[in-house]
């Protein structure tokens, strides 16, 4: 199947074709504008985690948890990592996508563990109605790959990756602490040196009809925490009480989403959230996700201590190794939270 970059180039396109028209039995009524939440989304000071004052990080710790529990998104400032370094990979992830289309398709998408993959929509083996995106995912750790071109991708992805992983452990250690959990818990549990990360940029070109079109559907994360980042050019909505909320991103800010290891990992209590891409018809949107699971072999787990802390109460989700969720996740259509669902523990 052909890259949606491609159609979307078409001189004459006025229209998108049939099978890329998600929206024609659905409603977006339920979508509230930004302005009306913008100061209702969280925003946590990455700076406080490792602040000197003990009072600051006790606050910042009960912020990142509450953020986590009612949201499930928080935007991420004082992050420390540089803003020339986040432009850098944003560029290079585009000179990718403008690649000859033959030069892109030696990464065709073949298993979804493959450690380079390039592809279209989102599964077209199993959809009928294709989205509005191209991507390209990488396996950046335990072990590290990247495209040969463009020649500086590596040097860049490499570092950008390495930044990403400190933001992460320091927020897994804020989250631990707000859970109860002692120190160095969580990293021993999910076995996070052997983290499990992957890049994912996405390609949204302009869309002559994006009432009709989606970039990808309302779905969770499979990791713990996925940091996204994006090229100016707003889509990103998540859902709060039913109601769709576009995000307006702050300068230099990391989009932070919960993802359904970390629900699973706490229990339930901090859902992972539903989250959609829209697409629009004047610029052309990339988004960079980075995805930060535990260990690919790693047995997750509702944390035991938890259960213990709270009285040995039941757990609520069934272990399952996070290869094997992963592969349930990317080989099925992307819908909702229907793979955390099947996980799901209904005690009676």
């Amino acid at each position: 199947m052909s890259c949606v970059k491609v159609l979307a180039e078409l001189p004459d396109l006025k229209s998108i074709p049939s099978n890329y028209a998600y929206f024609s039995n659905i409603t977006k009524e339920d979508t509230i504008p930004a302005s009306d939440f913008e100061i209702s989304i969280p925003i946590i000071d990455f700076s406080l985690l490792t602040s000197a004052t003990p009072h600051e990080q006790i606050q910042v710790v009960e912020n990142l948890g509450k953020a986590c529990e009612d949201w499930g998104f928080f935007m991420l400032v004082n992050h420390g990592i540089p803003e020339t370094l986040m432009k850098e990979i944003i560029d290079v992830s585009n000179e990718f996508f403008n690649l000859p289309e033959e030069e892109k398709m030696q990464y065709e998408t073949k298993h979804v563990l493959d450690p380079i993959r390039f592809g279209t929509s989102f599964n077209t083996k199993k959809e009928e109605v294709f989205f509005w995106r191209d991507y390209l995912k990488i396996i950046v750790h335990p072990d590290f790959h990247c495209p040969k071109n463009p020649q500086v991708f590596s040097d860049i992805l490499l570092e950008y990756c390495k930044r990403s992983r400190e933001v992460v452990r320091k927020l897994i250690e804020g989250v631990s602490k707000s859970l109860g959990l002692e120190q160095g818990y969580t990293e021993k549990s999910l076995d996070l040196d052997s983290t499990m990360q992957i890049f994912v940029a996405n390609y949204y070109p302009r869309c002559p009809q994006p009432e009709l079109a989606m970039g990808l559907p309302p779905h969770s994360d499979h990791g713990l925490f996925t940091l996204l980042i994006q090229n100016g050019v707003a889509g990103l909505q998540i859902q709060k009480d039913g109601k769709w909320i576009n995000v307006n991103a702050l300068p230099n800010s990391i989009l932070v989403n919960t993802g359904d290891q970390l629900e699973i990992f706490s229990n339930g209590k901090y859902k992972s959230v539903l989250h959609r891409a829209t697409v629009n018809h004047r610029k052309t949107r990339i988004s960079l996700a980075m995805a930060n699971g535990p260990s690919p072999e790693n047995m997750v787990r509702p944390a035991a201590k938890l259960l213990e802390s709270e009285g040995n109460v039941l757990p609520a989700y069934t272990p399952m190794k996070y290869r094997e969720y992963i592969q349930v996740q990317q080989a099925n259509k992307l819908n909702a939270k229907t793979c955390v669902d099947r996980v799901k523990i209904r005690h009676e």
